[in-house]
């Protein structure tokens, strides 16, 4: 069980698809086993192969199944709605986040640009803390010793990302202190060429640490540090809102008491 979920996590991050022996060698399971793991997997629908030998993929019905805990954990319902109406009032990219065992999953977005330039990456599920605005944001509400434990994890990263993007510790811990002190987290050019964000951490009505994180990002002309200003509040009044429907959503329920 255990390595037929690391094979669906393997392949949420390629949506291109993987062969048997990058999977297998990838995730460290001999090939045999490997190819005995995608074909239980293929019968019950969760992955597909176009042809024999070709690449192994993820089908809809992970996406289905995503999206279906979505609406009954009230997310559809309560949250979506407060993501959209902040992102119609800012006219950019608002991303939702959650905490969930020492990681910062993205759960949910909204699109508010209509026209112009649009910000939408292709990101993963799990938040990259180093040079995001809400790995920033979380990471700002924690003890220094857990922010180097929780990076240490995941590595600095040195490619792919923007030209301000942190390349040691020390650089990052500079990006956290200051978000620290601003009680937001802002970014520019950090984690994509050409864009900007500001993040704020979410806290439950009963809980002292936060339990997720929401940012607006979109192209640096538009995302400078006066537009930031002007919209924070609303940032903050959506994270309130979303702090109080928290209380009666499991997928907030790690850390929200």
């Amino acid at each position: 069980m255990d390595r037929a979920i690391a094979i669906i996590e393997l392949l949420s991050r390629h949506a291109g698809g993987l062969p048997l022996m990058t999977i297998a060698d990838t995730l460290a399971i001999p090939r045999s086993a490997t190819h005995r793991l995608l074909a239980d997997l293929k019968d019950e629908g969760y992955i597909r192969q176009e042809f024999d030998g070709g690449a192994y993929r993820l089908t809809a019905k992970i996406v289905a199944l995503g999206f279906s805990y979505l609406a009954a954990a009230g997310m559809t319902a309560k949250i979506q709605p407060l993501l959209d109406r902040l992102a119609d009032g800012t006219g950019e990219l608002v991303t939702l986040a959650v905490i969930h065992e020492h990681k910062l999953i993205r759960v949910a977005k909204a699109q508010g640009a209509r026209r112009g330039l649009l910000y939408n990456p292709d990101e993963g599920a799990e938040v990259y803390l180093a040079a995001t605005s809400n790995g920033h944001a979380w990471l700002s509400c924690l003890e220094e010793d857990e922010v180097l434990q929780l990076v240490a994890r995941q590595g600095l990263k040195r490619e792919g990302y923007g030209p301000n993007a942190p390349r040691t510790m020390r650089e990052l811990l500079s990006f956290v202190e200051t978000a620290r002190e601003l009680g937001y987290a802002k970014i520019f050019e950090t984690y994509e060429s050409g864009t900007s964000a500001i993040a704020i951490a979410i806290f439950g009505t009963r809980s002292s640490r936060p339990i997720g994180t929401i940012s607006v990002a979109g192209p640096v002309i538009r995302m400078t540090s006066k537009a930031m200003g002007r919209i924070l509040p609303s940032i903050r009044e959506t994270a309130e809102a979303i702090a109080k429907a928290s209380e009666e959503l499991p997928i907030f329920s790690e850390t929200a008491h």
